[in-house]
């Protein structure tokens, strides 16, 4: 089962434990605001989100919920940024909708291969 993104912050505050978020970040290879911003909830670009990752020790199939050969197969990702600009209810069909268009690409395609 995957690990919602929200656990990213809390894992991040608990490998720093009582230091401090510059020390940390030094060790990440990000800036100290930027691994507040995550730490506090917010979702952190594709390059932070890896460095994070690397620097927890955990695997960010484990964030994204997909086995190895999911992983290995290009597929879209669905992002928003956590702006306000878009309505929970509206992202979250987007969202639902951009990954409906890609499974019935990828059909399409596998009746092509055949």
């Amino acid at each position: 089962m995957p690990l919602p993104i929200e656990e990213l912050g809390r894992l991040i505050a608990i490998k720093r434990g009582g230091r401090g978020v510059r020390s940390a970040a030094a060790e990440v290879g990000t800036s100290a605001a930027t691994l507040s911003r995550v730490e506090n909830g917010h979702m952190p670009d594709l390059e932070t989100f890896a460095k994070i990752c690397g620097w927890l020790d955990r695997d960010p199939r484990e964030f994204l919920g997909l086995d190895r050969a999911e992983a290995e197969s290009p597929q879209a990702v669905v992002h928003f940024r956590k702006k306000k600009t878009v309505a929970q209810e509206t992202a979250v069909a987007l969202g639902e909708l951009i990954l409906a268009a890609q499974k019935a690409v990828r059909a399409r395609n596998a009746l092509i291969d055949q």
